[in-house]
């Protein structure tokens, strides 16, 4: 029997696979000779496969909570901890920004503020057009947008070099030099993939422990697919599959330029039975569904909505469409999902991460003992 294990993404819904690995590894007859992995879900089988033999829970929930934050710190500094703004940078970008003269063209645009005092002189002397929706629109196209001073700070936040909220990758980073890739390489370690998107190129394109896979060129100028060799696993591959559009900077291997590939294949089935085609099983933990999105009640909420809820609607659509495409190719693997928690939430705290532990561990015993006929 080959089995292979698919870790989705969900930042900080990892503990869900964290426990739905300890509990799949307390059986002795199933073990997975691929390991195809997404975002969070490409950390935790990094972490897991270097980890020491026999001590992989405890290694991974270590590890993970140097991610995570004590409750009492998370509280009021609900940011995670691995991934710091890239200070220096970004007081550079500003520096370039202000010392380009470019950057001070047009920050005066007559005709527009011509009309826009036309529009504030009408807009005061109609009582009919005093409404909270007419003011904010007033106040964002009649003042702000027109004015040389807010029209310079706005440009200089959102158009110096600065890529993201947080830079990812530091090839000096501490909490990075913890992971040892090379016992990834090390002989009876399983088949690892990772995904991550070339926005030079772009494609999905995947990284592993095994020189002789494949990831398809989807830049192919015919519709004959066209494969390429995998690039080995490090930790900047790793940083790169994880590099959310935004949040994190992307990242930069060589001259191409990538981002986080579970934006495009959030569980990762990407050439898998490619790769494998003797496969007879394919576990999946995909720790994302839309009931786990709750209403906002914030800007912290709000964000954790935008980011999650794509990724729990394309992580569904992604094993539909991966069973589907089993069922046309009248292949014979057999796909066990792992139920996946509706009731951890998306902070970055000890608590979160525990608790999702514990109900990924009850949600794999639940598919085994199905996957038992129990």
């Amino acid at each position: 029997m080959k089995r292979a294990i698919c870790l989705a993404g969900g930042g900080p819904a990892v503990g869900l696979s964290i426990g739905a690995l300890d509990r799949l590894h307390r059986e002795k007859d199933i073990r997975f000779e691929v390991w195809s992995t997404a975002c969070i879900g490409a950390w935790l089988g990094i972490a897991w496969n270097q980890s020491p033999r026999g001590q992989e829970v405890g290694w991974v929930s270590d590890f993970f909570k140097k991610i995570f934050r004590p409750d009492d710190v998370y509280h009021r500094f609900p940011i995670a901890a691995a991934f710091a703004p890239d200070f220096a940078g970004c007081a550079e970008n500003a520096l370039n920004f202000v010392l380009d003269s470019r950057n001070y063209e047009k920050l005066v645009v007559p005709e527009a503020i011509k009309q826009a005092s036309d529009d504030l002189v009408d807009f005061m002397t109609k009582p009919q057009r005093w409404s909270n929706a007419n003011l904010n629109a007033v106040m964002l196209n009649d003042v702000l947008a027109v004015n040389p001073a807010s029209r310079f700070l706005t440009s200089w936040m959102y158009l110096s070099a600065t890529k993201g909220l947080s830079r990812i990758f530091y090839s000096d980073s501490a909490f990075l030099q913890e992971l040892d890739f090379t016992k990834l390489y090390d002989e009876g370690r399983p088949a690892l993939y990772h995904n991550a998107y070339n926005l030079s190129a772009g494609r999905l394109e995947l990284f592993s422990n095994r020189k002789k896979s494949v990831f398809r060129d989807t830049r192919s100028p015919d519709d004959a697919p066209k494969y390429l060799p995998c690039p080995s696993i490090s930790a900047q591959t790793l940083c790169a599959c994880s590099a959310l559009p935004y949040i994190e900077e992307p990242v930069t291997i060589g001259n191409e330029t990538y981002c986080e590939g579970a934006t495009v294949d959030t569980v990762n089935f990407q050439d898998l039975l490619t790769n494998h085609p003797d496969l007879d099983e394919v576990w999946v933990s995909r720790i994302l569904d839309r009931k786990q999105i709750r209403r906002p009640h914030n800007l912290y909420d709000a964000l954790n909505n935008l980011v999650m809820l794509f990724a729990a609607t394309t992580s569904e659509d992604d094993v539909k469409l991966f069973k589907y495409h089993l069922m046309e190719t009248k292949s014979k693997v057999t796909v066990i999902e792992i139920p996946v928690d509706h009731h951890i939430n998306y902070d970055w705290s000890w608590s979160n991460l525990d608790r999702s532990i514990r109900d990924g561990y009850a949600a794999a015993d639940r598919a085994i003992r199905k996957y038992r006929g129990g």
